[in-house]
């Protein structure tokens, strides 16, 4: 009970602070910038948009007209003036250029840097640290300082029954190895799989966690990026093929029980080995960013009801607001849930393809 009465509390808190997330800004910023305010209509898929999204900074919260926010920095190199480095509160939440950049309000570049030229918005070559590289980054030096502290444990203890960190990731790791990599694998060729797996069901599950988190180091969209989730589902597509053998690739090229007329003069079923070979990885990068991605939609909407509802009446807004938190913290709790699930999948997943690589021809 104590630990579903915590997860609660987190959950409550990040209901009551998501809405303080909000950058419904109240300004309309005109030539002068410091001339009339007036209440802009809440719009729903900007609002939620603007929080799955990557950012160049991290937002905190907000309040009227300020807005506390954690600068990044903004790393671009252009082809017309250079190498640039600078902060990205140079950008005055996206209401000021420097240096001829600044951020994109519309079109496909909306809320990434660009630079004007000749009128023309052009996008440099961006390795800025925005706030989901920032959060990977914080989770890869957390996962290392985990399990190094773990090794040098049980190298000290060697023999000796688990204690503290080490007695809490023990049967995790244990479950990793024995029911995923073991039966997926094969009892002889497992091993050499297992760094990998361990470290991207740790990598999943911990984004997945501090992406639930509403605060810094927290709150950043890792696993509901799909490009970070499309270089995750390519290393397991090159490992899958580097260690194919040839039994495998026998059942792509010249898969048995097949008519012959369907693999040589009519390379049919080669074809759609081929196929199915590519959209394996496809299918993990789309699972693993489409649910965490789901989950925040669904939570923002909730919370998004209580702005549309009170537009119409202050007392529609209060009385939505009871029956959104409801829902909100449900969904917290159940995305605590999805976390752990769509790690194990994402790893389940990816020890079947090595499983199908190496699998001797019977």
């Amino acid at each position: 009970m104590k630990h579903i009465h915590r997860l609660l509390l987190i959950a409550f808190f990040f209901t009551c602070l998501t809405p303080a997330f909000a950058s419904v800004s109240k300004e309309h910023h005109s030539e002068t910038h410091q001339e009339s305010h007036y209440k802009e209509k809440f719009e729903t898929g900007p609002f939620i948009m603007d929080h799955i999204a990557d950012a160049y900074d991290w937002h905190v919260f907000s309040y009227g007209d300020f807005h506390f926010k954690a600068h990044l920095p903004v790393i671009v190199y252009s082809q017309h003036s250079g190498f640039h480095i600078f902060m990205s509160s140079k950008f005055h939440h996206g209401h000021s250029s420097y240096n001829g950049f600044e951020l994109a309000k519309e079109g496909e570049y909306r809320g990434k840097v660009v630079e004007m030229v000749n009128g023309q918005q052009v996008r440099p070559f961006d390795i800025s640290m925005t706030k989901n590289v920032s959060a990977m980054l914080i989770s890869m030096i957390f996962l290392l300082w985990i399990f190094l502290s773990v090794a040098k444990t049980y190298t000290r203890r060697k023999g000796l029954e688990p204690k503290g960190l080490q007695a809490y990731l023990e049967p995790i790791i244990v479950f990793v190895v024995d029911e995923i990599a073991k039966p997926a694998i094969g009892e002889k060729k497992y091993k050499k799989f297992v760094p990998f797996l361990l470290t991207i069901f740790f990598f999943i599950w911990l984004n997945n966690l501090m992406g639930l988190m509403p605060f810094i180091p927290g709150g950043a969209n890792v696993t509901g990026n799909i490009t970070i989730t499309m270089v995750l589902a390519l290393f397991t597509f090159i490992i899958t093929l580097v260690n194919g053998n040839k039994n495998y690739w026998k059942h792509i090229f010249n898969t048995p029980g097949v008519p012959w007329w369907l693999k040589y003069p009519v390379p049919l079923m080669p074809l759609v080995e081929l196929m199915g070979m590519m959209t394996k990885p496809f299918v993990l990068m789309v699972r693993l960013f489409a649910n965490i991605t789901a989950g925040h939609i669904i939570v923002l909407s909730f919370i998004s009801l209580i702005f549309i509802f009170g537009e119409m009446s202050s007392t529609l807004g209060l009385g939505s607001s009871v029956i959104s938190v409801g829902f909100v913290i449900f969904m917290n709790v159940l995305e605590l849930l999805v976390a752990l699930i769509q790690a194990y999948v994402f790893t389940f997943l990816s020890a079947l393809y090595f499983g199908m690589a190496v699998e001797e021809d019977h």
